[in-house]
This record gives structure tokens, sequence and C-alpha cells, in this order.
């Protein structure tokens, strides 16, 4: 909740400050004995760049609303994680910085949770530029051995207009719904990452070779589909049916694909 004074984002610099640690001097040893932990205001200020009486102004509640220059030079001088640095933004008012590409680190927790599922549902990991980073075993005996040679033969906005199998795995109507949201998904990664060379050179490559990708993308539909019902041609078992979920970590931006199957699920297990 942002405080139409600035008190409680001074309130947080104050407190973030007094957990900073002093910078040892050279050769170790200190001028004199401090009488409050943490960083002074002043040798705050000279980390971030800006004056003390500014500084102290923040502090205060009593300064103008700062720039968001001035607020990434205050997160890097308290080294504020993301999550602390998007808080501290949304304290004074302002939209926090988009990263400026996804995590090429799964979070251990989510590799995890993807081998936990092995016996139980399909699962498959993508970040923001629609790369996949990994899938469970239940959803490779599933979606079978998928290309992965060339620049974008891990996206799945690529897969979708390139792979002449996919109706087969998932017939003619959902191989076409799952052409019309992966052009709309790689227009929401492009407005989240507008200078990306790699989906800029995706989308260039795809308006090149694919008349079908041209035609999906005059559309101008943009990603929102978080939820869908889905049937998938298994190798073994035929046709099936699943509740498809999307979990998003907003932090590495990496999205969770969750293939909650309908019905029994024994007979779908994979050998």
């Amino acid at each position: 909740m942002v405080s139409s004074d600035g008190t409680e984002f001074g309130d947080y610099l104050r407190r973030r400050r007094g957990v900073m640690a002093p910078s040892t001097p050279l050769g170790g040893v200190r001028p004199s004995r401090r009488r409050v932990p943490g960083l002074r205001r002043q040798e705050l200020s000279e980390i971030a760049g800006i004056s003390v009486e500014y500084y102290t102004r923040l502090e205060q509640g009593r300064a103008p609303h700062p720039s968001r220059e001035v607020l990434t030079a205050l997160a890097r001088a308290l080294a504020l994680s993301d999550a602390e640095r998007d808080h501290m933004f949304r304290l004074i008012g302002e939209v926090p910085p988009e990263p400026r590409a996804p995590d090429a680190t799964i979070r251990p927790g989510i590799l995890r949770l993807l081998r936990g599922l092995d016996d139980t549902m399909p699962v498959t990991v993508h970040d923001g530029r629609l790369d996949l980073l990994a899938r469970n075993a239940f959803a490779a005996e599933l979606l079978g051995a998928l290309p992965t040679t060339g620049r974008f033969g891990r996206n799945i906005v690529y897969q979708a207009f390139t792979i002449a199998s996919l109706p087969g795995l998932l017939g003619e109507d959902g191989a076409e719904q799952l052409a019309r949201v992966a052009a709309s998904e790689l227009r929401t990664a492009l407005s989240r990452y507008p200078d990306d060379p790699y989906l800029r050179s995706l989308r260039a490559e795809l308006t090149g070779t694919s008349a079908s990708f041209r035609d999906h993308w005059e559309r101008g539909e943009v990603g929102a589909w978080r939820s869908v019902a889905k049937r998938m041609r298994h190798p073994s078992h035929g046709w099936l049916h699943f509740d498809i979920e999307m979990l998003h970590d907003p932090e590495r931006d990496h999205w969770v694909m969750l293939y909650n199957p309908r019905g029994t699920q024994e007979y779908m297990k994979p050998s």
C-alpha cells in the first residue's frame, strides 16, 4: 500500500539501511566505535551516488518523488533482492522494472515437483521466451521425442508451426488451437521483452517461413490462456483428456504446465 506522504517508503529505507553491514576500511581497523548498527546515511548515499541531504529527505518522507534511476541506485546500494526491490518501487507508487530476460535455471523445488509427479501427471516447464526447459517422465512418454536441433528447436511457438505430426498428437482442432495460443503468447512475450533478439529473430523466422503463423499473427490476439481442456493421443493408450493449468514463477518468469488427467489414472501411468 502506497502512503501519500512517503513515510512508509522512508521507513523501509531506514530499516534496510539498519541491517546493512558496514564495510571494513583498509587494514581491517575501524577508526571509531559505531554507536548504531548498519550503515550511516553518509555511507549509504555515497554507495548510491546521491547526496546525503537528498537521501535524508527520502528517509524522512520530505523529498519529491524519486526517479526510477534513483530507485534503481538505492536498490543496488541496499543489496535488495528482486522481490525487495519490487516492494520498494511499489511503496513509492512506481511499477517494478521488468526483468531483461527469463532466468536460465529452474528452482530446485520445481524440479522436485516434476520428479514427484512422474507417476501422477505430465508436467512441463517453459520460460517467458516459450522455450521448453524441462519435462517429467510422464510428459516425455505422452509428448514423445521433440526436435531439439537448431536455434529454436525447444521453442513451443516454433514447434507449433513447424512440427508436421502435431495433428496426430492433438487432432486437427487441437493443433489449430495450439497455433492460435502460440502466436498470441509470442505477442505477449515480445511485449514484455520488446528488444530481445531471440524473440525478434523467432518472429522473423516464422513470418518468412509459415503462412499459418502469418495468418494467426495478423489476428492480433494476446495470450491469456491459463486453464484449458485438451485431448491428446497417447502412443499406447489412445486418446486421453487433460485439464491443463499454468502456474507462474514471476521472479524467474518460468511457467509450470500441469496436465491433470480426467477420469481414472491407473491406465495412464508411464510404463
